[in-house]
C-alpha cells in the first residue's frame, strides 16, 4: 500500500482528499502546513507527497526546496492555476509534477500511480555515454563510477532517452513515456525536468554534451565523440 503525506491547509480539501485516497488504496497521512509538513515526513517516511502550494507560513516551494535537499522522494504540487508562475517555479524547485484546483480524486490517484511506476526496475542492459553509465535493470545512473541521486522523475526521463540514443524526441513523447498524458501544455514538465536533470549529469549545464536540445522538437540523449 503506496504512503502518501498530503498537505493542504483547507481542511475540507484535505478531509476530502483523504478519505478519496484512502478509498483507492493509498495510506495517506496529512499536515496543514508547512512547518508540519517538514516534521511529518521525517517521521512518516512516505512513498511520495502531494503538496499544496499556496500554505500559511512556510509556503510548498520552500517545502520543496528543503526536502530536494536530501530526499528524492516523488513531489506533486497542487496549485490553484496552471497558466502563471506557480508552475514555473514549483518544476524548478523539484517537483515531479502538477495537478490544477479543484482536484479530481481520480485525476490525482492516476498522477500519484503514474509517479509512482517511474522507479520500477526494468530488464534491461548496461548503456555507457562517456563518463556516464546508465544501468536500467539496477535503475541507476552514474558518472565516474559515482553514483547520481536522482527522483523517480529524473530517473525515467534518462531511461527514456536512453532508450531512444542518438533520436530526437518530442516534448510530447516524452510526455507520454514519463509522464504517461500528454496534454502539450504541459511541455514545461519537460524542459524543467530535463534541466535538473542536466546539472547532475553535465560537466557543464549551460553547455551539454549529452543531453541536447533539439531545436523546435525536443531532446535527444548523444554519447560525447
Amino acid at each position: 500500500m503506496p504512503s502518501l503525506l498530503l498537505v493542504e491547509d483547507d481542511a475540507a480539501i484535505r478531509t476530502a482528499l483523504q478519505l478519496a485516497l484512502t478509498r483507492q488504496g493509498h495510506q495517506v497521512a496529512v499536515a496543514a502546513s508547512g512547518e508540519e509538513a517538514l516534521a511529518t515526513y521525517k517521521s512518516v517516511r512516505p512513498d511520495l507527497i502531494v503538496l499544496d502550494v499556496m500554505l500559511p507560513g512556510v509556503d510548498g516551494f520552500e517545502v520543496c526546496r528543503q526536502i530536494r535537499r536530501t530526499e528524492q522522494l516523488p513531489i506533486i504540487l497542487l496549485t490553484a492555476r496552471s497558466d502563471d508562475i506557480d508552475v514555473v517555479v514549483g518544476l524548478e524547485s523539484g517537483a515531479d509534477d502538477y495537478v490544477v484546483k479543484p482536484v479530481q480524486p481520480r485525476v490525482l490517484d492516476a498522477r500519484i500511480r503514474a509517479v509512482l511506476r517511474r522507479g520500477e526496475r526494468e530488464t534491461s542492459d548496461i548503456a555507457v555515454y562517456g563518463d556516464l553509465t546508465v544501468d536500467r535493470s539496477a535503475m541507476t545512473v552514474s558518472k565516474r563510477g559515482v553514483a547520481i541521486p536522482l527522483t523517480p522523475t529524473e530517473l525515467k526521463l534518462v531511461m527514456e532517452l536512453s532508450r531512444h540514443a542518438g533520436q530526437a524526441l518530442s516534448r510530447q513523447q516524452l510526455l507520454r513515456l514519463v509522464w504517461e498524458h500528454d496534454y502539450l501544455g504541459d511541455s514545461r514538465l519537460v524542459d524543467a525536468c530535463v534541466q535538473r536533470l542536466r546539472a547532475k549529469v553535465e560537466d557543464v549545464p549551460a553547455e551539454p554534451t549529452l543531453i541536447k536540445t533539439v531545436r523546435g522538437v525536443g531532446y535527444r540523449l548523444d554519447p560525447p565523440r
